[in-house]
């Protein structure tokens, strides 16, 4: 459910259209997601969504699946389903394999109890009380 209504391609400016089709073509999806279609209710924010997205995700010093995978232990410790969803089929085309995103989830799993244990006991960096 989203609290504004989704705004389809055929009802895009030419502005949000423009970005819809960078998504399809970038993505390699075919199709504009949900979440996308949503933002484009404010297309400013849209906009800058995209771009920044976009502009981070792509191969750096870091390739893009790489990065793909940290969006996902990023969107799981933020509890974002959709966006658990939409990272891992991305970075599955990208060539992620079972084995790889089996991997990805138990370094998710020991980080998160193996910090929460150094939350609960209050442990502090060297150097810090």
């Amino acid at each position: 459910m989203s609290y504004v209504k989704p705004v389809e391609y055929e009802d895009a400016s030419d502005e949000v259209r423009e970005i819809y089709d960078e998504l399809i073509a970038l993505r390699g999806t075919g199709e504009v997601s949900h979440f996308w279609k949503v933002l484009a209710f404010h297309p400013p924010t849209l906009r800058q969504a995209w771009h920044s997205v976009r502009d981070t995700m792509k191969d750096g010093a870091l390739d893009e699946m790489t990065k793909e995978m940290i969006y996902i232990a990023a969107s799981i410790a933020t509890n974002c389903d959709y966006c658990i969803d939409a990272h891992i089929k991305h970075a599955k085309r990208l060539g992620m394999s079972d084995d790889m995103l089996g991997e990805l989830m138990a370094v998710v799993s020991v980080a998160s109890g193996v910090n929460r244990l150094g939350i609960g006991y209050g442990i502090k960096p060297r150097g810090q009380a």
